[in-house]
Order: C-alpha cells, then structure tokens, then sequence
C-alpha cells in the first residue's frame, strides 16, 4: 500500500493528465493518489477571492477564466462527451457561491472558495481515469480529514481523522482512491486548509493513518537537489536525507516539501520518496530514518518577498519577554509567517513572509507603544553546511540587513 502525491504542475494541462496516468498504472498494488489544483489554478482562485470579498464584479471575468482552463483540459481529455457531470456540479456551486453576499471574515471566504481549485482538478482526473476504463474510486477528502476552525491554517484531530481515513479508504471496492490535497473540514463541514502547499501534509496525513509502505512526492525535478534549480545553477542531486534534515530544509522554507509533511511520516517510520514526473523511473530522492552520518553538500534555500520590520520601544525601555510575547501573538493573530527573529536591547527584529500585506494597517495597533521600521522585497538566504568559502561568494557585493550563524546553519537576509 502506497501514497502518491501530485502537485500542480503534474496536472497542468491534459497531456500532464496523461502522464501522471501513466505513473499511477505503473504500481500494482493498493494505491492513495492526492493531486493538487491544476497549474496556477490556486493562485487565480485567490485574486477570485479578493475579488468575491471586496463585491468587486471583476470576480466574474476571474470566474470565466478559471472555468475556461480548465474547459480546455476537459475538452482535450473527453473530446466530444464534454463536460463530466461531476465537474459541471462544482462549477455550479462555486457560481453560486459567488451569487452569495460574503461574511465578515476573510479567512473563511477563503477556505469556501479556494477548495475548488483540488475539488475540480481531482473530479477531471478521477472521471479521466473511469473514461480510460480503470477503475477508481472519487474521495473528497473534507469527509475524513477533520480539524479545527483556524481557518487558512487549520490544526488536525488526529485520532478522528486517523479513524475516519481507515473507514474510507479500506480497499474493499477498488485498489486506487484519488482525492485532494490542502483541504479539510470542521465537526460542522465546513471547509478548511492546511496552510498554503498543504497538499504534502495530506499525502503524509493519509500516509501514516494507513501506515503504508511509503509516500512518494512527484515533482518537475529529479529529487531533492542542493539548491533550486530556477534559481542557482550547478545543482547537486541528493539521493538520501535523514528526517532532521529533511524538517531543517523545510522549515528555513525549502519549497521541495511542505514543513508539517515530515512528523507523520517520522512518527510512523514511513520513507517520504521525492520522485520526478518527468523522469518516473530514476530513484530520485529517499527520506529516511539514518542513524549513519552522510556527507552533504551546501545546501542553499532561497526565500524570497520577506519583509525585515524592526520594533522599538516609543520610551527607550529595553525589550522583554513580554514584548516578544506580544508581537508574536499578535502575528500569529494576524497570519504572517514569521521566518526570522533576531533581538537587541532595545529593537526587536523580525523577519516575516508578508509581501501583500498593507503592513502599515496591520502595525497600526502596536504603534502607540512602538517605533516601527520595515524594508521590503528582501531574501531569506539559508545555507545548510556552509563553508567560510560559500559564505563570502553568497554575499560578495550584497547588502546584508540581519546574519545568524549556528554549527551547521547560516542565515543572511539581503537585498539582491
């Protein structure tokens, strides 16, 4: 029994489709496929979102284009049969939704909404697969993996979520189930996301509830490689990473794996395999338990659109604790994702991912106890393994805002 995770670009049009059929009728056994929205779907679906919240009527020219994409797929896949009945229900519901005046909170709109983008996706593949004669079985997910109502970044029951995933998929009926990443419900069905690129998180949610044999991840690159290759050349290959590593890369925001992806997997002692689509039959990348030391390359992740903002105290007070504590919660309240923290006396530095945010209406409730200072489109340069010589090419000729420095880890924020 195994798990296949597919992310946008696998499925971003219908020869993609096509291919991703191909890897999934290559294994014999049981298999769980989790497949993400197709293309930049998600990212259509969010300027939808704005769009639909602020009662801007460009929500129905951002509509059409989402459901014109993926009309194009449909009609490339199912020529004249046209649209899957399945499919069409779910445009019909999304105009619907988008005929409803929306509530108050953001968050929300925003679970309601993006989910579409997977719901659609898997619907065009399931019934893809059916027209193929190959038997499958549709799951929307949001009936079997629960959580909270921290809406945009929901926390996950496990233990109900663990026995409601057992229940669905058991194999009875059929030995390939395909369903959605990113997406959840609450005890009352409404609709939530794991955070954005949660579809990792589903394939080891689902994973380690099954306690399969492994969970591969297919991606547009032969495995996990020593930098991104769009943006660094000379990349090495890495055949293997132990799950420390692996959480390290993730969590100084390596985009190769989602970060919460690697504690279910570890608990349960479940390989995570990065694999390519392109090239389906190299080995790729294997996370795994090692209890042997490996020798690894300088690894580079680069985390670009950070802002740097620095807080001081209006009254010269030196910072605290309490200070800390505050301004956290209050991002935390607030959503942004908090890369970097660095603190003097008296200034409180913090790096975060919030490039859209207006953030001087966000600060505004701290500024009558803080001074506050921010510079915009920074990078977030960590470097796993670092040598003195990497050190001094990353940085000739940069401007470096903040630098720490640990035994196997660098980090630099600086302005390209």
């Amino acid at each position: 029994m195994k798990v296949y995770k597919f992310g946008g670009a696998s499925v971003k049009d219908a020869a993609a489709v096509k291919n991703v059929f191909e890897i999934i009728k290559s294994e014999n056994g049981n298999l769980s496929v989790v497949i993400s929205a197709m293309g930049k779907s998600t990212d259509l679906l969010e300027t939808l979102i704005k769009a639909y919240y602020n009662s801007n009527n460009e929500k129905w020219t951002i509509f059409n284009n989402f459901k014109n994409y993926h009309i194009e797929i449909i009609g490339d896949l199912f020529g004249e049969k046209g649209m899957p009945q399945g499919v069409y229900e779910l445009f019909s519901d999304l105009e619907h939704k988008l005929n409803s005046r929306p509530s108050y909170d953001f968050n929300f709109e925003y679970d309601q909404i993006i989910c579409y983008g997977e719901l659609i996706s898997t619907r065009i593949v399931s019934d893809y697969i059916t027209a193929t004669g190959y038997k499958n079985k549709w799951i929307d997910i949001r009936t079997c993996l629960k959580t909270d109502d921290t809406f945009r970044d929901a926390h996950v029951d496990w233990e109900w979520t663990g026995e409601l995933i057992r229940e669905e998929f058991n194999f009875s009926d059929t030995s390939l189930y395909i369903t959605q990443g990113f997406i959840g419900s609450t005890t009352t069905n409404l609709t939530t996301t794991l955070g954005r690129e949660g579809s990792d998180f589903t394939a080891a949610i689902i994973g380690s509830s099954l306690k399969v044999e492994s969970v591969s991840i297919w991606k547009d690159v032969p495995g996990v490689l020593s930098a991104d290759p769009k943006k660094m050349s000379d990349t090495v290959m890495i055949n293997e990473l132990s799950y420390k590593e692996a959480v390290e890369m993730t969590h100084s925001g390596a985009k190769v794996i989602h970060p919460k992806t690697m504690q279910p997997l570890h608990n349960q002692g479940i390989p995570l395999l990065v694999k390519s689509f392109v090239e389906p039959k190299n080995p790729g990348t294997v996370i795994h338990k090692i209890d042997h030391k490996i020798e690894l390359p300088p690894i580079f992740i680069l985390k670009e659109n950070q802002v740097l903002i620095t807080l001081s105290a209006l009254d010269f007070s030196i910072i605290s604790i309490s200070d800390i504590e505050r301004v956290v919660n209050f991002l935390m309240e607030k959503l942004i994702k908090v890369t970097l923290m660095q603190q003097s006396a008296i200034d409180l530095n913090i790096v975060a991912d919030a490039s859209d945010e207006n953030l001087e209406d966000i600060f505004s409730e701290l500024s009558g106890d803080y001074k506050i200072r921010y510079n915009t489109d920074l990078t977030l340069v960590t470097i796993r393994h670092y040598t003195e010589e990497v050190l001094d090419w990353m940085v000739k000729e940069k401007d470096i805002y903040l630098e720490q420095h640990s035994r196997l880890t660098a980090r630099m924020l600086i302005k390209e």
